[in-house]
Order: C-alpha cells, then structure tokens, then sequence
C-alpha cells in the first residue's frame, strides 16, 4: 500500500496570511512528512482574489497548487496567471466566459493527484450547479486520487456534496467561511472530509482576518465599506490527509490549528 499525504491550507488572508504560510509551511512539511500541498489563495491579495505576486510566493514555499472562490477575478491582472498556470485554479461553475481551468492533474515521480475546484450556489454566485459539474469532470478523470475544494457558504450544501461525493473522491474539503469547523472524518466508502478547513491570517482584532472595526461599521451603518486585512497575531488552519494510492480512499485525516504570532 502506497500512502501519500497531502496538506490542505485554508483561505490565505492578506499579506499576513501569505507570510505566515512562507514561515509555517517549510518547517511542517518537513515534519509532517508531506508529500503534496493544496492552499486556497482567493484572499491572498489586498483587495482579495490572487495575484502573480502572492501566487509565486506560495509556490516558492512549498505550494504544489491554488486553489479559487468566488472572489478569484477579482484582480483582473491575474487573468494572465489563470491562462498561463495549470495549477492556479479556479471554481469550474465560477464562469465558463472567465479565464482559467476548474481542475489539474498534478503528477509527480511517485504519485498523481487530482485537484478539482468547485463553488457552492447558496448564498454564492455560480453560474451552474456544482452537482452537474462534478459529475461531468470525474466522467473524463481516471485518477485515483481526487482532492475536491468546495467552496462554499451553506454546511448543508457541503455535507451533501461530501455524501453525493463518497466513494468517488479521496476528500472533499470545504473552503469559505475562514471558521475550522470540528468535523474531520472519513466517510462510509472511503472520502475524507471537513466542512471548513478555516483560514490562514489575523485571528486578533479581526473578523475572518478583516478588521474588525470596519466590518461592524458596515453592519451598522449599510454603507459601503472598504474592508482591510489586520496586522496581527496569525493562525495557519489546515488538514492533512493519508490517501491510498491503490484504493483512492483516505485512510486519515486530521486538522491543524497553529496559532502564530
């Protein structure tokens, strides 16, 4: 039996989010034994979406692929980034007129994984149904490990493509809400799964990263308000998972939660 253990970063908030993976992320691959890094960039640049800047930056830190949301064309000088790199991705159902690919195979010497980037419809805005997308892509994949980013807003949304999912994908992880939730395990037939994943960034001060000042001036007020990314004690959310390469299943999975100053 062959494993391969594959780290899945939550949504990197800001400047802070992307040092903190730059300075977390070396070290824990080292000591966890990782063979394959996921990050969900789409808050890694000021103003949110994805950069070349911070792209290149995660890679140069040990990220073998990003992952989007619905904030991915955000920055429209990322388009390029999205044309040119197959392992910048974005949600599949986000826009078929906008740039970019919704899955990659990523092989390496010992090992392939399919990565697959999905958005929810509750609350969000996809253009097409994640169910019907999914379906279509794992027609054409034949790979045995399959790694699904969900973003979305709904838990219910993610725990039925979770079931929808089980037994055809190694894991399914729920991206969006910058919140870790507590319900990490592997499903009946053999897919890993989380609702959220959480965040990378300002946990201080802030909520979901952005200052907290200017979000409750928005509550209160209903007036447009530019949100901004705090400078302040981090946290590096992720979870790590065994897949079996001969079976696709995920034989574990198991959270990280670091708090860094």
């Amino acid at each position: 039996m062959s494993i391969v253990k594959v780290l899945f970063i939550g949504d990197v908030v800001g400047e802070p989010g992307c040092l903190t993976v730059e300075r977390v992320l070396p070290k824990l691959k080292l000591e966890l034994g990782i063979d394959f890094v996921i990050a969900n960039a789409e808050n890694s640049a000021s103003g949110n979406g994805v950069s070349k800047v911070q792209a290149q930056l995660l890679f140069d830190c040990g990220c073998d692929v990003l992952t989007g949301g619905n904030h991915s064309f955000r920055q429209s000088s990322a388009f390029g980034l999205f044309k040119s790199n197959p392992y910048v991705l974005r949600p599949i159902n986000l826009s078929k007129r906008g740039p970019g690919r919704g899955y990659c195979i990523f092989i390496s010497d010992k090992f392939s994984v399919a990565v697959i980037n999905l958005m929810g419809q509750v609350y969000l805005n996809a253009c097409s149904s994640a169910f019907d997308e999914i379906d279509h892509i794992l027609n054409k994949l034949k790979s045995k490990l399959i790694v699904v980013d969900f973003h979305a807003e709904a838990t219910g949304e993610k725990g039925a493509m979770a079931h929808y999912l089980d037994g055809r994908v190694s894991a399914v992880v729920g991206t969006h809400t910058h919140v870790q939730t507590n319900d990490a395990k592997i499903l009946p037939k053999g897919t890993g799964f989380i609702t959220d994943v959480g965040m990378v960034g300002p946990s201080v001060n802030s909520v979901l990263g952005v200052c907290a000042d200017c979000v409750i001036r928005k509550l209160t007020t209903c007036l447009p308000t530019r949100f901004e990314v705090v400078n302040s004690e981090c946290i590096f959310n992720g979870v790590v998972m065994e897949l079996n390469s001969e079976t696709g299943c995920c034989e574990k999975i198991s959270k990280i939660f670091i708090n860094y100053a």
